[in-house]
């Protein structure tokens, strides 16, 4: 499957945006990139012997993109509550190799993958907290990233190698976030790990019985917003990168269209999960987007509790500073939902389940 993988990708980047050279290219790079990583993980044990016996608390926040999870993912951290991944640590996530490569991250910075990023949505760079999924695409290339951003223009829909329905890699996953999570708290010195894993929402009974002391924080946000804001985020970096306005229309609605059903799919696989019962509950918080942006004060006192976390009173000045910041915030993103093809109707026929059960209809943030 991996081959098969990569050579569909290729296959998909020359056939959709017109390259060849560029992806053997990075191919290339990615290779000699993991060959080097794994190299480094194997000397990570005779530099670094805890990890093999670090014990981890993982604090896991899971959501949609857009739904306000980076935003809670970092200001966990800067808070103190656990550490999280740096997107450089997670392209090298050996901890010899972090040794070597830190004095030069700025250099790598220039070549960083991050660069075509969209700031609008929110600033990125390798020393970014950044999303866990992103691991999965540099350790396997596989994932959520690889289908979102490739392998959604193939001319077959692929969504089924990524489906954990129909293709489990559960196991193999778990063990190498369990890896990176390991030497994240050794080189933190923190045994409270903060991951941020947006494909989680399709497979959470499978980590809650892997991780079963883990808590969830789990965000929502209206699909009104959080639909359109993803597919922008995502489109945003496709056509910085390779003119993705510019591709056939076919080509555009083909995609959108996947990649929508994707975004859905996540929603629905945690509602599912959650209404009939597969989920233990008393370790998962539900967020909802509102409470961020209009009472962070109160929304922080929650997580205090569910995570049996005691603040000083530095941290709860911070918090009061960025609650009265966060009041005051206007969003300036708008979103032409026609431009993706899309209806508000039809968000919210196919997301009925979401406000049914998570969102009172009156109070939605509609934009």
């Amino acid at each position: 499957m991996k081959t098969s993988r990569a050579f569909t990708s290729y296959l998909t980047v020359r056939r959709t945006f017109g390259a060849w050279f560029s992806p053997i290219l990075s191919g290339l790079l990615l290779l000699i990139l993991r060959l080097l990583v794994n190299i480094g993980l194997i000397f990570d044990h005779v530099f670094f012997p805890s990890i093999r016996k670090k014990h981890i608390s993982p604090l896991v926040i899971v959501g949609n993109p857009r739904s306000g999870t980076t935003f809670l993912h970092r200001f966990l951290i800067r808070q103190g509550l656990g550490t999280g991944a740096q997107l450089w640590q997670m392209v090298y996530p050996s901890l010899t190799l972090q040794k070597l490569i830190k004095p030069i991250l700025p250099l790598l910075e220039k070549i960083s993958p991050a660069r075509h990023h969209s700031t609008a949505a929110h600033e990125t760079s390798l020393s970014s907290i950044e999303t866990d999924d992103v691991s999965l695409l540099f350790k396997y290339f596989d994932g959520f990233f690889l289908y979102g951003f490739i392998l959604a223009f193939a001319e077959e829909d692929l969504f089924d190698w990524f489906d954990p329905r129909k293709r489990n890699t559960s196991n193999r996953d778990f063990d190498w976030y369990e890896n990176l999570w390991k030497r994240l708290a050794v080189s933190a010195k923190h045994d409270t790990v903060i991951p941020k894993l947006f494909s989680l929402s399709t497979n959470i009974p499978a980590f809650q019985q892997r991780f079963p002391d883990a808590k969830i924080l789990y965000m929502v946000r209206d699909p009104l917003n959080v639909l359109p804001s993803g597919l922008s985020l995502v489109t945003g970096v496709l056509d910085k990168r390779f003119g993705f306005w510019s591709l056939e229309k076919e080509v555009r609605d083909r995609y959108l269209n996947r990649l929508y059903k994707a975004l859905v799919e996540l929603l629905h696989r945690f509602h599912e999960d959650w209404t009939n019962g597969s989920i233990d509950q008393t370790k998962v918080l539900i967020i909802k987007y509102d409470s961020i942006m209009n009472d962070l004060e109160g929304l922080m006192d929650e997580i205090f509790t569910f995570t049996r976390f005691t603040p000083n009173a530095e941290i709860m000045e911070e918090i009061k500073k960025t609650a009265d910041s966060q009041r005051q915030f206007t969003s300036a993103h708008k979103y032409d939902l026609e431009k993706f093809g899309l209806t508000a109707e039809q968000i919210r026929t196919d997301c009925a389940f979401i406000y049914d059960t998570f969102l009172n209809p009156q109070l939605n943030d509609v934009d």
